[in-house]
């Protein structure tokens, strides 16, 4: 075992039916610590350690009263803002069927939908003061059209916090290598004090992912 606790004797061995890169995501599910530190700790994924690391960084739940969590499947996310900030009012939203979590209120619906803004505000009590989004669009394996399909979810979650945030609140969205475009950045520091990108230590090494954090909502205008 080494000091990372990855077992470099663990092998994965290709199935007849199992592409390589399913082998491969595979051998980097079983030794990866976050994924036993996530099954050892109850965490529903790996990526409940980004959300954390980027608190450590950026206080994100520091006093955080009303929180909204795009893409809430599998449920990390809202995992650790119930834990950080329990008395928060907590609202997830996802195409997909996402299990119960306590304390959470969870849609099961577009957040581009119509009536989605009106019913997560109605369920947080309020306008949110924390957009989360780790949302990433389904791929299709050409690189420049996998970029376009999530910045523009990306962007389609910029506005919806622009439009459901308290004033001084905070949005925070997963983005790909060389983070936001103009344009979104233009809109971000349009609407937020502060514009900032971080890759935590739990977005794998070899990942394009990195994180956009926006805080000190000005309020619409």
């Amino acid at each position: 075992m080494t000091r990372t606790g990855r077992d470099p004797d663990k092998r994965v061995k290709t199935a007849r039916k199992r592409s390589a890169s399913s082998t491969r995501w595979l051998a980097r599910q079983l030794n990866d610590p976050y994924v036993k530190q996530a099954k050892a700790e109850g965490y529903r994924s790996r990526a409940a350690y980004k959300l954390i690391e980027l608190d450590e960084k950026f206080g994100l739940l520091k006093g955080a009263k009303r929180v909204v969590d795009l893409g809430i499947a599998p449920g990390g996310w809202s995992q650790v803002v119930r834990l950080k900030v329990p008395q928060a009012a907590v609202v997830g939203i996802d195409l997909l069927e996402t299990e119960p979590l306590e304390g959470v209120t969870i849609f099961q619906m577009d957040f581009m939908a119509d009536d989605a803004p009106a019913a997560l505000e109605e369920a947080l009590g309020g306008k949110a003061d924390l957009v989360l989004s780790d949302m990433a669009a389904n791929t299709v394996g050409h690189k420049q059209t996998d970029h376009l399909r999530t910045m523009g979810l990306v962007e389609a979650a910029a506005w919806f916090a622009v439009e459901n945030l308290a004033p001084g609140g905070a949005f925070v969205a997963k983005v790909l290598a060389g983070g936001t475009d103009n344009d979104l950045l233009a809109l971000l520091k349009k609407h937020f004090r502060m514009v900032k990108h971080a890759k935590p230590p739990a977005s794998r090494k070899g990942s394009s992912e990195w994180y956009v954090v926006a805080q000190g909502f000005k309020g619409e205008g």
